[in-house]
């Protein structure tokens, strides 16, 4: 019985000896936490969560002002330093600056004209941007309006001034500029690194803008010469009403142009090349700047080409004298040039990449925009301005414009090219510039003969 007494005892000892053992392991437990939250270690993780804390909003303002910052810089060495033509950018300031020092018309006239080119070369390239976010619809009216921004623009300056007759020789001459020296380089510069074949392009295409082409000249062949031949139901009347009604005509069709081209037959412009051309199209036309910088973009360029093209059309008469050079000659030859320079490269490198449906899209895709969208466009923003801005171009021009596009349309019936019609395009081109450097604009002697007279 001791011994069991015993025993009992000895397991109540053990109980009683593990529940204090558990008391204390609670306590100590207890009492580590509670010193480690006095601890100088804990206090230390405190105040560093706090600091982190409080830092976050003046870090992510840090942080997005510095995204924002290099942003900025990347969109100027894209935009601005990107592209080699760039190095005329200067001379626009510099003719801003030969304007307000000596007022020389000459000089004034050939900084604005090379101080543009680039102008309007990133003016095309912040479009294809932009082109990139909206889609093909969008796309198609923006190249619309901005493809030949830099031609309309001067237009606007010079109907302002009154210079109707420096407006109609500038539209047309981007035309002829487009149609021969413009698809003339390319055919050629194709032909030379494509030697051993003939390149192709789409019949389909080419058979539509030469259509176009011609109603164009239809619109601009009635009023001269209906001018001409003195038939006129209300003399000075007739040929400006006439003009108007052809110039929204004009403007329908280009609509419907738009409208067939991207929405109704698609397949018909489709490029007659490799199989996989659309997808290095895709590749080539990811865009390398956002869609809200290509609008800013286009905003900054074209109220910095507005502003030379005010100096530059304010010096076309003063050039003219100083320099010695038709009027007639300097707007159709000189100012298109310039206003086609970013399509004349685009063209000529398209082609040397056996692409040839894009370069005919750029330059015969231009001059139905110019003579089916610019013209009309024109007439109009002259009917609004209070300006008798009319189709009828004389019929010097008129006839040149004929000629021209009968050749062009000969050469695109096949739908081959190569060096050999890439040089007679070229050559054509030659004879024309060399025609209005000889060319007296009869519109021009009247208005001279009537301000000797008052």
């Amino acid at each position: 019985m001791d011994g069991l007494r015993s025993n009992d005892n000895k397991q109540n000892i053990d109980r009683h000896s593990r529940a204090e053992m558990g008391s204390f392991g609670e306590r100590t437990i207890l009492e580590f936490e509670d010193e480690s939250l006095v601890s100088p270690v804990s206090l230390n993780r405190k105040n560093f969560s706090i600091e982190h804390s409080s830092s976050l909003g003046g870090g992510s303002q840090k942080l997005c002002y510095g995204n924002m910052k290099n942003r900025v810089f990347h969109s100027l060495k894209v935009v601005v330093f990107s592209a080699k033509i760039n190095f005329l950018m200067p001379f626009g300031p510099l003719a801003i600056l030969v304007s307000s020092l000596t007022g020389h018309h000459g000089w004034v006239f050939l900084l604005s004209l090379l101080g543009i080119i680039p102008l309007a070369e990133r003016l095309g390239y912040a479009t294809e941007q932009l082109a990139c976010y909206t889609g093909a619809t969008v796309g198609g009216l923006l190249n619309a309006t901005f493809g030949n921004a830099t031609e309309l623009i001067i237009s606007i300056y010079a109907l302002r001034r009154g210079m109707i007759r420096v407006v109609q020789q500038s539209l047309l001459g981007s035309i002829l500029s487009n149609m021969l020296l413009v698809l003339g380089c390319a055919f050629f510069a194709g032909g030379i690194v494509v030697s051993k074949r003939e390149q192709v392009f789409s019949k389909a295409s080419a058979t539509v803008n030469s259509g176009l082409l011609l109603m164009a000249v239809m619109g601009l062949l009635f009023p001269a010469v209906l001018r001409s031949t003195h038939t006129e139901l209300h003399s000075g009347k007739s040929e400006l009403a006439l003009s108007r009604f052809s110039s929204g005509i004009m403007l329908v069709a280009y609509a419907a142009y738009l409208v067939f081209q991207l929405k109704s037959d698609k397949n018909l412009y489709l490029p007659v090349t490799e199989e996989d051309t659309e997808e290095s199209l895709d590749d080539e036309d990811a865009p390398e700047i956002s869609m809200w910088e290509s609008i800013i973009w286009l905003f900054i360029l074209t109220i910095w080409i507005s502003v030379l093209s005010e100096y530059l059309v304010n010096a076309i008469e003063g050039a003219s004298v100083a320099m010695n050079i038709p009027v007639a000659f300097i707007s159709v030859i000189l100012l298109p040039i310039v206003g086609n320079a970013a399509e004349h490269a685009g063209a000529i490198m398209f082609a040397m990449k056996d692409k040839l449906d894009i370069s005919l899209g750029v330059a015969i895709g231009s001059s139905t925009q110019i003579s089916m969208f610019g013209i009309p466009f024109c007439v109009v923003i002259g009917w609004i301005m209070g300006c008798p801005m009319d189709l009828n171009f004389q019929l010097f021009e008129t006839a040149t414009l004929f000629i021209t596009v009968i050749v062009v349309a000969f050469m695109l019936q096949d739908g081959t090219s190569n060096y050999l019609k890439g040089l007679m395009l070229i050559l054509c081109y030659l004879i024309v510039a060399a025609s209005f450097f000889v060319h007296v604009d009869p519109a021009s002697v009247e208005d001279k003969t009537r301000k000797h007279r008052l």
